[in-house]
């Protein structure tokens, strides 16, 4: 038994490790200590089950704590949903954990010797790839999202985050056999660490990032959720969203975050009106609500100088759980309707993604957990000039979510080189330029109510990430999986003929 556990809560205690590296820590050797461990822990197994209990317990340990702002959405009314809480943390700890137990069985029962890290690299990043893709996704904690720094984010144009999760699982889980005297094990760091220095270009001083002429003002309400839609507060945070945006000078933009108003677009004209005079005609993109056909619509508008919406954006890639319930009809029998959700049914989600035009430029609106998703901000095609991100970090609680959420706006203007308008209800609010890094003194910190100003960055040329996506990856991931599995096969053939041979 102490065989069996000891490596097993080992494997638990890595992941918790790993999961330090995560915003809003970002301990950049987390992630090298935590892989080199477990590599060698997996190059010691001997059965598939016996692997698949170890790749699930690291991940059991990394979701679990990484991950563990997930019970907070469950806290905002706390005395009907309080008792969720828990079994939210262990089922989504636990369900993600299985993606990566999947993994190592699949390398410790395709491969043979050495060959079983190779096959572990392969596995382990396909599996990446279905958590990002498959039932809508959720790649929120993907190993690219650890440590993200300087390196990454110059990594991230070039490759994507797929790449930079590849990259770190092929540098650092062949380390455990350089104690074998396997110096191969070394190649794929020292050809990363030349790569880094004589390959890729190092990011410009955030002073010379070229900027626009336009001047957008960021608004930050910080209104709590769980008195965001208080009859007797809601308006005092609208009142406040109008005072930051009255100030001198006009700037050509106002952003308001995510749900902004607490009205339907539909009956909102008069307040819309006011708002926008109020703003001295400067234009506003915001998040509001609206209905249409008895259908809900999580949306952006832009407001012009009338408070008349011009450009209408309705949330196509929506929350489950959250904005809308899987199987509607049936779990209200239980009385469980979607935290956020409008209608016992929730929201419906928009037909499409369209690159709108304002004042400042054209940009392509996401709203909160649409930034999650790199492979859902096609940029090439119909390429805007920025990003504007709407949100509610405010779901996510104040301390690992919200830091989070921001680490992956910012991945997503690296990828794609172009500078992001994100706007929180809570924070993080924050101008961000086409490298991925928050432009000096265009921030509004977690949990405090004000506005900032600043010059809207130029857009970058179409990153090669912007051209390629994830795909090419998702090549490189069925190569390095294909050539042990393929090793393992002929080595057994091998032998069968042999055994053959020899009656």
């Amino acid at each position: 038994m102490l065989g069996l556990f000891g490596p097993l809560g080992l494997a638990l205690g890595l992941g918790a490790v790993m999961a330090q590296g995560l915003a809003p820590t970002n301990l950049v050797f987390a992630a090298p200590v935590a892989l080199v461990g477990i590599a060698f822990l997996f190059l010691r197994e001997t059965t598939c089950a016996r692997a698949w209990w170890l790749g699930w317990c690291f991940g059991a340990g990394y979701f679990a704590t990484g991950l563990s702002w997930i019970v907070e959405p469950f806290q905002i009314d706390a005395a009907t949903y309080g008792w969720m809480a828990p079994f939210a943390l262990v089922l989504l700890a636990g369900g993600l954990a299985l993606f990566w137990g999947a993994a190592f069985c699949v390398a410790q029962r395709v491969s043979h010797g050495n060959w079983r890290i190779l096959a572990l690299i392969g596995a382990w990043s396909l599996v990446e790839f279905l958590r990002a893709y498959a039932l809508t996704g959720f790649p929120w904690g993907a190993l690219g999202q650890l440590a993200v720094g300087d390196l990454t984010l110059r990594l991230l144009p070039w490759i994507g985050p797929q790449g930079v999760a590849l990259a770190k699982l092929l540098v650092f889980l062949p380390l455990p056999l350089v104690l074998q005297q396997k110096w191969w094990a070394l190649l794929p760091s020292g050809t990363a660490v030349a790569i880094v220095f004589t390959v890729l270009p190092p990011l410009p001083k955030p002073a010379d990032v070229a900027t626009t002429d336009h001047l957008v003002r960021l608004v930050q309400p910080n209104a709590p959720q769980d008195e965001k839609w208080d009859p007797d507060k809601r308006w005092d945070f609208v009142r406040r969203q109008v005072g930051y945006s009255a100030i001198a000078p006009k700037p050509d933009l106002i952003v308001w975050p995510e749900t902004a108003v607490p009205q339907l677009l539909n009956y909102a004209t008069d307040t819309l009106g006011v708002i926008s005079q109020s703003a001295n005609g400067a234009p506003i993109l915001m998040g509001i609500q609206r209905e249409e056909d008895g259908k809900y619509f999580n949306s952006a508008v832009l407001l012009d100088a009338a408070g008349t919406p011009q450009e209408t954006y309705d949330k196509v890639h929506l929350v489950p759980f959250g904005e809308y319930m899987p199987f509607p009809d049936l779990v209200a029998r239980f009385g469980i309707y979607g935290l956020a959700a409008r209608a016992n049914s929730g929201y419906t989600a928009g037909a499409n993604q369209p690159v709108l035009s304002s004042p400042v430029g054209r940009f392509l609106p996401l709203i909160c957990y649409e930034g999650v998703f790199p492979h859902e901000v096609p940029t090439v095609a119909d390429r805007p000039d920025f990003l504007a991100l709407l949100t509610n970090d405010a779901w996510f609680g104040t301390y690992s979510g919200p830091q989070q959420h921001l680490v992956q706006a910012q991945m997503r203007a690296a990828e794609q080189g172009l500078p992001m308008v994100r706007v929180a209800n809570t924070g993080v609010s924050a101008m961000i330029d086409p490298f991925g890094r928050i432009v000096p003194n265009a921030l509004i910190p977690l949990g405090q109510a004000g506005y900032v100003d600043a010059q809207l960055p130029a857009p970058l040329p179409a990153t090669l990430y912007a051209h390629t996506g994830d795909w090419p990856w998702l090549g490189f991931c069925v190569f390095f999986l294909g050539i042990p599995a393929f090793s393992h096969i002929y080595v057994a053939r091998r032998k069968q003929a042999v055994k053959v041979s020899s009656l």
